[in-house]
C-alpha cells in the first residue's frame, strides 16, 4: 500500500465550503480504488489535511492518479465547484505507529 499526505491551504473563511464538497470527490476516490485514510479540517490555520491510499507501490499509486484525474467522474465532481484551495503540499508518507 502506497499513501500520500495531501495538505491543502485554504482561503480564509473556506474551509467548511471545502469540507462539505468533499465527499462528492472522496467517492469518485473510492471508485478508482482509492481509500480515504483520514481528513481533517484546521479551521486555525486554513489548512484541510488528509491522507489517502492504494494498494501497490507508488508507480502504481501514480498510475491511477493519472487514471483518476482523466476521468469523467472526477470532472464532474468538480463541475461548478469553484475551488478554495490555494496551495497544495503532497508527499508520501509511512505509517510510523
Amino acid at each position: 500500500m502506497t499513501a500520500q499526505l495531501r495538505r491543502y491551504e485554504v482561503e480564509v473563511g473556506e474551509i467548511d465550503r471545502l469540507v462539505e464538497w468533499f465527499p462528492t470527490i472522496a467517492a469518485v476516490r473510492d471508485q478508482y480504488g482509492f481509500t480515504i485514510e483520514a481528513a481533517y479540517a484546521d479551521n486555525e490555520n486554513s489548512e484541510f489535511v488528509w491522507i489517502v491510499s492504494y494498494p501497490g507501490d507508488v508507480e502504481t499509486f501514480e498510475a491511477a492518479v493519472a487514471d483518476y484525474n482523466d476521468s469523467p467522474e472526477r470532472a464532474a465532481a468538480f463541475d461548478g465547484f469553484n475551488s478554495p484551495v490555494t496551495k497544495m503540499h503532497l508527499s508520501y508518507v509511512a505509517k510510523a505507529l
